[in-house]
């Protein structure tokens, strides 16, 4: 999601990782939701259902873009805005085939190529992409094809990236102007962090297995002149930018995770980086959480370190407008219900919790499907956005309060993962369904708990920190 508010860009972050590249041999893929500051979302699923009538075609509330919908529509979880007056943004999600869908990832055509082929004002965005795409397909190929072949028919108002997974691919997805777009499956044994600028470089157009693209993509760069090289076809160079933005707003991201996930790499300078990139460790769903919740801690441009203020002149990749934070992830287990968790961080990652819910729910927690604008207690976005607020007010007091408890939290989480494994390896259908809503609901609690109980505490310490505390010198 990219919103422009007071002059300052609010945008996403995104990471992606083959099942050879992690731990347990999981698919993964996840995002930093990014837009304001305080704009709640909601935890939802979606029934499997019959469109019938009006629910056969989609109408924007954002713009005119519609779209006749098949007749089915899968189950899946998503996490919709609190309002619907600019669209659902939906963002990320599951559904009950077993496919993982997050979008967007805003990026941005150059203008030589938005001159060829501009965005088209009533086509596709962001907010529509999760409800017409997901519940209609079956793989994480068959998502981008879905979502290609609409791109290619109606065009997009904007320019994104889009991420794909089942339990055995991970795909990203580049859209750029109004019609063009290509995707690349992630190497089995790598991963990628992608900030809000165009990643997919050379594509290789004898490799269908590994690439996929519009259909006359090749011809619209050629007749348009857009390829500076003899020899390559590299979306990033021809459809993207490399401007001063980029430079502080997001390659800083991209070498951070990279720094955080291939260390061995040493790589000193923000500069332009590879898009697919591996590790000499395998990495976990805690990796993907370190890096979506990053703020350069232990560099000189992390922004809760005041000493360093001079050297602040880089976007984070966790901060204040992160609405929520989600790893999608795809274990290698036949029945996807079970298989499939989605983590979900409230509020500003670096300062929330992420809580698993595995695919198979048919519900969510009660404060996940309440907050508006204004704070109110009783919304699982504002219980996490409160703590946040008071450990930003104080840093050095009670940062270390916050990571104790996120600390506990985990624990807590792998644990109950263990035991909902085994509780529901002999379940199935309903059954299962029920028992895992049930085990979600009860991890949602105890953040939720656990949250409120710091926040209360953090508040009567602040009591003691008021710049009107006096102490009277009885010596005078």
């Amino acid at each position: 999601m990219l919103l422009l508010e007071n002059n300052i860009y609010s945008a996403c972050t995104s990471i992606l990782i083959g099942k050879k590249a992690s731990v347990d041999g999981s698919v993964m893929i996840g995002r930093n939701e990014d837009s304001k500051s305080a704009w709640p979302k909601h935890f939802i699923v979606h029934p499997r259902h019959t469109n019938k009538n009006e629910e056969t075609v989609f109408k924007s509330n954002d713009s005119k873009f519609e779209l006749a919908l098949p007749e089915m529509a899968l189950k899946y979880t998503a996490t919709p805005e609190w309002t619907t007056k600019f669209g659902l943004f939906e963002e990320d999600g599951f559904n009950e085939a077993g496919v993982a869908m997050s979008a967007t990832e805003s990026t941005y055509s150059n203008d030589r190529v938005l001159a060829c082929d501009p965005l088209v004002k009533d086509g596709i965005g962001e907010e529509a992409m999760i409800t017409v795409v997901l519940p209609y397909v079956k793989t994480a190929r068959e998502g981008v094809a879905r979502l290609g072949q609409i791109i290619e028919a109606y065009g997009t108002c904007e320019s994104n990236g889009i991420l794909f997974g089942d339990k055995n691919e991970a795909w990203y997805m580049e859209t750029a102007a109004g019609h063009q777009w290509v995707a690349q499956r992630i190497p089995d044994d790598s991963y990628a962090v992608v900030a809000n600028q165009m990643a997919i470089e050379e594509i290789d157009f004898d490799n269908p297995d590994d690439f996929m693209w519009a259909p006359h993509i090749q011809e619209f760069v050629a007749t348009n002149h857009l390829s500076s090289s003899r020899t390559e076809f590299n979306f990033r160079n021809i459809f993207g930018t490399n401007n001063l933005m980029d430079s502080y707003y997001n390659l800083p991201r991209v070498w951070e995770g990279q720094r955080l996930l291939s260390p061995e790499k040493n790589q000193a300078e923000i500069t332009r980086l590879t898009f697919i990139q591996t590790s000499n460790q395998l990495l976990s769903v805690q990796s993907a959480q370190m890096v979506l919740s990053s703020h350069y801690a232990g560099t000189k441009y992390d922004l809760l370190e005041p000493s360093t203020k001079e050297f602040h002149h880089f976007r984070p990749i966790s901060l204040a407008a992160t609405q929520e934070s989600h790893i999608l992830q795809l274990r290698q287990m036949d029945d996807p219900a079970i298989a499939n968790i989605h983590w979900l961080a409230m509020g500003v990652a670096a300062e929330s919790s992420y809580v698993p819910f595995y695919a198979g729910i048919n519900d969510t927690h009660p404060d996940y499907k309440r907050g508006e604008a204004t704070y109110s207690p009783d919304s699982a976005y504002w219980v996490f956005k409160h703590a946040g607020v008071l450990v930003d007010s104080h840093p050095k007091e009670f940062l270390d309060e916050l990571e104790k408890l996120q600390s506990e939290l985990r624990i807590a989480f792998d644990q109950s993962i263990i035991e909902t494994d085994k509780g529901g390896s002999t379940l199935s259908g309903i059954e299962l369904s029920d028992y895992l809503t049930k085990q979600g609901i009860k991890n949602a609690d105890l953040a939720l708990t656990k949250y409120r109980g710091l926040t209360a505490d953090l508040i009567t310490k602040m009591t003691d920190l008021s710049p009107l505390k006096f102490q009277q010198d009885l010596m005078l």
